[in-house]
C-alpha cells in the first residue's frame, strides 16, 4: 500500500504550512501562525477562538477554547508558541528551512522541532475533541524564543477558566518531562570615574570593579531541587568602557541564573550588597516548573517518563503562577531536542503522526474523567 503524501494528511499539511511561515520572533510572522491555527476551527460550532491584541493590534496569543464551559468540567490546555529562532545563514542549510522539505521519515525546516510539529499535534487533536464534547483547550503564545513575552497574554485570555492541567507540547522526543528549572535574568552596572588612560590613579576603573565582583561568584548562595538539580550561573555578556586610553566609567554584566527556588528575593539582594555594584535590574524573573512523579494524572499520559528535567524554559514559567496548587503541568511533545535552533532542524514525521493519536487518548481519558 502506497504511503499518504503529507498533503493528504491533515496534520502534517497542518505543519508544512506553519514552517512555511518565517515567524522568528519579533516579526508579523508570529501573528500570521496565529491566524493560520484559528482557521483549523473555522466551522467547528464546539469551540470559541479568542486573539489578545498586542500594542500594535496584532494579536499576541490566541485561545481556543469550549463554547460551552461548564463549571464543574476544569480543562485540559495545550499550550505552544508560534515563534520560531532566526535562520542566520540560509545557504548552510541543506534544504530550505521555509520548504517544508520532507526526506524519507523527517520534516525539515526551522520550527520544526521547537515547536510547529507539537502545535499542528495538538491543533488537530484539539479540535477533534472539542467536536465531541470533550472539555479542552489550545493556547499559542509569542515571543516566547526571547522571555516567554507572550505568555501573559494566554493568562489574560484564561481568566475565568478553570485550568486542571496543561500539556507543553515542546521538544521531548515523546517522553513526558515533568518541569525545569525557572530563570533570573539580571542586569548588573559597577560605576567609575572617567579619565585619561595615562593616567587612570586621577580616575575610577568600573571594570576592574566589576571584575571583583565577579571574582566572588562562588560565594552567591545557590540552591538545589532533588528532581530539578542545582541552580547555576552563567556571566553571559560583560560591557565596558569605549577606548583603551580612556579609563571606563562604566561596566554592565548580564546575568543568567537558573534557578529552582520560589522566591529570588536573596539572589537579586546578593548582587544589589555588593559594594561595587550600583544598580541591578531585573529582565526575566520566570518560575520554576515541577509535577511530582507520583501525581495520579501521570499514570494516564500514554508515554514514558523521564527521569531528567527539561533543559530550557517555557511559557508554563509563566502560566504556573496562575494556576491553582497542585494543577499538574507537563513538558510532552514529538520534537527532537537534540536539533532544536539548529542548522538542518528536523522532526520525525512518525512521531507527529504519533503525538496526535496520543494527545487525542489523553484528552479522551481526561473528557471521560472529568
Amino acid at each position: 500500500m502506497t504511503a499518504p503524501k503529507p498533503s493528504e494528511v491533515p496534520v502534517l499539511s497542518l505543519l508544512r504550512d506553519l514552517v512555511a511561515i518565517d515567524s522568528t520572533s519579533g516579526t508579523p510572522g508570529e501573528a500570521a501562525v496565529l491566524r493560520r491555527v484559528a482557521l483549523e476551527f473555522e466551522g467547528v460550532e464546539e469551540a470559541r477562538v479568542a486573539f489578545a491584541p498586542g500594542a500594535d493590534g496584532e494579536p499576541t496569543a490566541l485561545l481556543v477554547s469550549p463554547a460551552v464551559v461548564a463549571a464543574d468540567r476544569p480543562l485540559l490546555v495545550f499550550a505552544s508558541h508560534a515563534d520560531v529562532v532566526p535562520v542566520t545563514d540560509a545557504s548552510a542549510w541543506t534544504h530550505d528551512p521555509f520548504a517544508s522539505t520532507v526526506v524519507g521519515d523527517r520534516l525539515h525546516g526551522r520550527g520544526t522541532s521547537d515547536m510547529k510539529s507539537g502545535l499542528a499535534a495538538s491543533v488537530v487533536a484539539v479540535r477533534d475533541l472539542l467536536r465531541r464534547g470533550a472539555p479542552v483547550a489550545l493556547a499559542v503564545s509569542t515571543g516566547e524564543e526571547v522571555g516567554c513575552l507572550g505568555a501573559p497574554a494566554v493568562v489574560d485570555l484564561l481568566d475565568g477558566l478553570r485550568v486542571g492541567a496543561v500539556v507543553i507540547p515542546e521538544s521531548t522526543d515523546g517522553r513526558v518531562v515533568l518541569g525545569h528549572r525557572g530563570a533570573l535574568w539580571l542586569t548588573v552596572r559597577t560605576s567609575g570615574v572617567a579619565a585619561h588612560g595615562s593616567t587612570p590613579e586621577r580616575g575610577h576603573n568600573a571594570i576592574l570593579d566589576l571584575v571583583a565582583v565577579l571574582g566572588r561568584l562562588d560565594d552567591l548562595p545557590l540552591s538545589a531541587h532533588a528532581d530539578l538539580g542545582r541552580e547555576t550561573v552563567n556571566v553571559g555578556v560583560v560591557s565596558g568602557g569605549s577606548v583603551p586610553n580612556i579609563v571606563p566609567d562604566v561596566c554592565e554584566v548580564r546575568i543568567d541564573l537558573r534557578v529552582v527556588r520560589d522566591d529570588v528575593g536573596e539572589l537579586v539582594a546578593w548582587w544589589r550588597d555588593q559594594p561595587e555594584v550600583t544598580d541591578v535590574r531585573v529582565d526575566l524573573d520566570l518560575a520554576a516548573v515541577w509535577t511530582p512523579r507520583d501525581h495520579p494524572w501521570l499514570a494516564g499520559l500514554d508515554a514514558p517518563v523521564s527521569e531528567a528535567p527539561a533543559s530550557y524554559f517555557t511559557d508554563a514559567s509563566v502560566l504556573v503562577r496562575s494556576l491553582d496548587d497542585g494543577v499538574p503541568v507537563v513538558v510532552w511533545g514529538p520534537g527532537d531536542p537534540t536539533v532544536v535552533h539548529s542548522v538542518d532542524e528536523s522532526v520525525s514525521v512518525d512521531a507527529v503522526l504519533r503525538a496526535v493519536e496520543q494527545f487525542g487518548r489523553v484528552g479522551e481519558r481526561w473528557a471521560a474523567e472529568h
